[in-house]
């Protein structure tokens, strides 16, 4: 038996969400069972908790996009017991019981070692917020943005993705700009590394279709009309990875900026990216991500106040990252 966040439905379609005490046997089938240390808060998962978006496609459900732990029981060879492992992904907390609970059984293939330099309790400060920036960062270095192409634009700058965004690309030697509707945590952005804070309300309504040139590169995690106008007012030959859609999944934009100053959107998928790329990220953030500002972007709260701090997290309430303590 172990405790873990339920979802269930009721039959008006509304979701309930409960700590509820789970026996093993109730676990999906999969080839690794996981004793999980920590996990995370994600957007994803707040949407899942207070069912406001359809996220969970079939119930009961334990949510939960990222875990780490270590294996406690393994029928593949690649794990053994005591392994350190993490995961996010693979529609873990949507289609297959995550890890807002004290164990898991997963698929290996879904796994990454944890990484040296890393234990779980760092690694879940980063979480799928910290892997998915490190994606986009990758994504801007693959097509040649250097610091010396000019400031690099991060929109939803006090979120996880964000947060997380601002301080490697300064830690890359980038001047970062951060775009917030929470201008009163400057200070906190600025601390990350950003030198510049911007209005979300100057990028967030419509705009031209091309703007005057501002940013050589920018991670959007917001979508909408936010990309349109980043898209608008990048450099020649910029370049934009969109991971977001905090504003909307629309994108009402032109191709002028496209087909006249030559800019590159990439789009960049954190859940079923490759597992070569996977662990190349990870490792790359065991390396490159400050630990100092890692634990300064991150809170820590156990299993029983999760339910409460989703709704907080959707309202643009909470600030970086969300870790969940398991044993707490």
């Amino acid at each position: 038996m172990f405790n873990g966040i339920l979802l269930t439905q009721a039959d008006g379609g509304a979701t309930h969400a409960e700590v509820a005490t789970i026996d093993e046997s109730r676990l999906p089938e999969g080839d690794v069972l996981v004793d999980i240390a920590y996990s995370t808060v994600n957007y994803k998962d707040a949407l899942a908790i207070t069912g406001r978006s359809p996220v969970v496609r079939k119930f009961p459900m334990v949510p939960g996009i990222d875990f780490a732990g270590r294996v406690a029981d393994s029928s593949d060879a690649r794990f053994k017991p005591g392994d350190a492992v993490l995961l996010n992904g693979f529609g873990v907390g949507e289609t297959h019981w995550g890890g807002l609970a004290r164990k898991a059984r997963v698929k290996a293939d879904w796994l990454v070692a944890m990484p040296a330099g890393l234990d779980a309790r760092q690694a879940m400060a980063l979480g799928t917020a910290g892997y998915t920036a490190m994606l986009c960062v990758m994504s801007l270095q693959e097509r040649g943005v250097a610091p010396a192409a000019g400031p690099v634009l991060v929109t939803g700058a006090n979120g996880g993705v964000g947060s997380i965004a601002i301080a490697l690309l300064a830690t890359l030697g980038f001047e970062v700009h951060a775009s917030t509707g929470r201008v009163g945590e400057a200070d906190h952005l600025r601390r990350l590394g950003a030198a510049e804070i911007i209005d979300r309300a100057t990028l967030a309504g419509a705009g031209k279709p091309l703007q005057k040139e501002r940013w050589a590169a920018a991670v959007d995690c917001v979508g909408s009309h936010t990309l349109a106008n980043v898209c608008a007012s990048l450099r020649y030959g910029g370049t934009v990875a969109a991971c977001g859609l905090a504003q909307g999944l629309d994108f009402p934009a032109s191709v002028a900026p496209f087909i006249l100053r030559g800019i590159t959107l990439v789009g960049v998928d954190s859940v079923y990216a490759p597992h070569a790329r996977r662990v190349a990220a990870w490792q790359r953030l065991a390396r490159e991500m400050p630990a100092e500002l890692l634990e300064a972007n991150t809170e820590t709260v156990g299993l029983d106040a999760v339910i409460a701090l989703a709704p907080r997290l959707l309202a643009g309430q909470v600030r970086g990252r969300v870790r969940v303590d398991l044993g707490a």
